[in-house]
């Protein structure tokens, strides 16, 4: 089975009710996040505003030659990272793409996107929904744990419940949340929350207005859910985090409608690069492909660009983690149907080679590619997988009909936070990569002096190995869901096993 296809990937939400009077009565607003509901899209014609990036020899910035090309091709540079060699533009000029590609010195260029600037609208989440007190009641306050905490089996999961025993992390380390932006007002947020590390993102070129990188009410609360499971505050309050003595920041990079487009991307990995942040997430694919194949010369030149960035980041230090997608596919199989690319436009179905087409950043070289279990410690429904593509795995939860926590726990999706003050449910590989960014970022904190090469090595050694489920009937009913291919030690389900935070502190 497959779980609904979403540009942030998150795969099911459901509701948390206001609970517990002895424990939860102080919580304004326990709720969870609805299915994705996008609205359908207007096709971009000729001549209509685009994004593009235009990639060139890094370090040396745009040549007179280039800009003076651009501008005649109708261009309007927005910013240039001559770091990484890749520039920023806008144009109306429909043949613009084309038309650099053949000036020298252009290495590759292509439009970001197939919607006109900005992108149209939609309805990226559903309004959260607050329940009864009867969903959680019966859950009882422990000692020395936060007050929702019995709630969330995924942190015995990787044995971060014993790890916070021995340390919360070092508030010397930063996990920079690239995503939909984080509320760094929430209580459970705001005691680790890096201001300096944070930005908007969005539109390429970096916005530093202080709460640009918070999301509005319109938005998805997915990016604070995400930095919550990573460093949700050990105060007394809602949730813990996997690592809840390290810092986190918001790199907004997801625009209102909900995407998250090439030079948004570009723009957080440089700002997360040169702002002294140790581990990135990456919960998303970055639109409007969710592939990106190599023969398409738009689609390359983005391919080319955010890997740049992504290297980039991780050449300054930091661990480039990514979940693997929601929709149960073999990434090491010979072909793959996509049937919602592109997304901003018109979606149709084109079967492609994951060998030669690319999910970005999550199938990018050095990105440690996460894949999701559930409350039973096996592969979620949804979640992708691969042989030789899937690094790691750690809990995304799933439905509670295929894996039931154990009590006190209620649901078997993830437990976080939600903008606004509140804490709510969701499921996916989204889920499952704050997990392993937040084992790496208390590997680093034990670790100080690791480099990003060290810090990933680690985490694939400590890693409990995690033998293939097979078969893998999920549902029950029978038929074979997925196949998993490989060994105990490394396999297509788990890649090198399950994220252990314990041995993040100890060894």
């Amino acid at each position: 089975m497959t779980a609904p296809h979403s540009r942030s990937r998150r795969a099911i939400a459901v509701p948390l009710g206001m609970a517990m009077a002895t424990a939860l009565a102080f919580l304004p607003n326990v709720s969870a996040v609805a299915a994705d509901t996008a609205a359908p899209r207007a096709t971009a014609a000729d001549a209509t505003p685009l994004s593009y990036v235009v990639n060139v020899r890094p370090g040396h910035g745009p040549s007179s030659h280039v800009k003076k090309a651009i501008a005649k091709a109708g261009g309007t540079i927005v910013t240039s990272y001559d770091q990484i060699g890749v520039i920023v533009v806008h144009s109306s000029n429909a043949d613009f793409a084309a038309t650099v590609r053949k000036v020298p010195g252009v290495q590759s260029a292509g439009a970001t996107r197939t919607a006109p600037l900005p992108a149209q609208s939609t309805t990226d989440v559903g309004t959260p929904k607050v329940l009864s007190a009867e969903d959680v009641a019966g859950v009882e306050a422990v000692a020395g744990q936060d007050p929702l905490e019995p709630l969330q089996w995924d942190l015995p999961a990787i044995k971060a419940d014993k790890a916070h025993e021995k340390s919360l992390g070092s508030r010397k380390v930063t996990v920079a949340v690239i995503d939909t932006g984080v509320d760094d007002t929430h209580p459970d947020i705001a005691p680790n929350f890096d201001r300096d590390a944070s930005v908007n993102c969005v539109t390429g070129k970096p916005d530093t207005t202080d709460g640009a990188w918070r999301p509005s009410a319109a938005e998805s609360p997915h990016g604070t859910h995400v930095a919550g499971e990573i460093a949700g505050a050990k105060n007394g309050v809602g949730i813990t985090g996997v690592a809840p003595g390290v810092k986190v920041s918001g790199i907004k990079v997801s625009t209102t409608a909900g995407f998250f487009y090439t030079e948004a991307v570009v723009c957080g990995f440089v700002w997360a690069a040169e702002h002294g942040v140790d581990v990135t997430n990456n919960s998303y694919y970055t639109d409007p492909w969710y592939f990106n194949c190599k023969d398409d010369p738009d689609q390359r030149a983005l391919v080319d660009a955010i890997t740049r960035a992504s290297r980039y980041a991780e050449k300054k230090g930091a661990v480039n983690v990514a979940a693997a997608g929601n929709e149960n596919y073999d990434l090491a199989a010979d072909e793959i149907t996509d049937p919602s690319s592109p997304n901003d436009t018109t979606p149709g179905d084109r079967v492609i080679d994951p060998s030669e087409c690319y999910d970005i950043p999550t199938q990018l070289p050095g990105v440690v590619t996460v894949a999701a279990t559930g409350a039973k410690g096996i592969k979620s429904s949804f979640s992708n997988h691969g042989l030789g593509v899937i690094d790691i795995a750690a809990p995304g939860g799933d439905s509670t009909r295929y894996q039931t926590p154990a009590p006190p726990a209620t649901s078997g999706l993830i437990l976080g936070p939600l903008p606004g003050g509140g804490w709510g449910y969701m499921a996916g590989t989204s889920m499952a990569s704050p997990h392993v960014a937040g084992v790496a970022a208390l590997i680093k904190s034990t670790h100080p002096h690791a480099s990003a090469a060290l810090v990933k090595a680690l985490l694939y050694a400590e890693a409990d190995a995690t033998p293939c489920t097979d078969p893998y009937d999920i549902d029950g009913d029978g038929k074979i869901d997925a196949v998993c291919e490989g060994t105990k030690n490394r396999n297509g389900f788990y890649g090198w096993g399950t994220a252990d935070a314990l041995d993040a502190v100890t060894k």
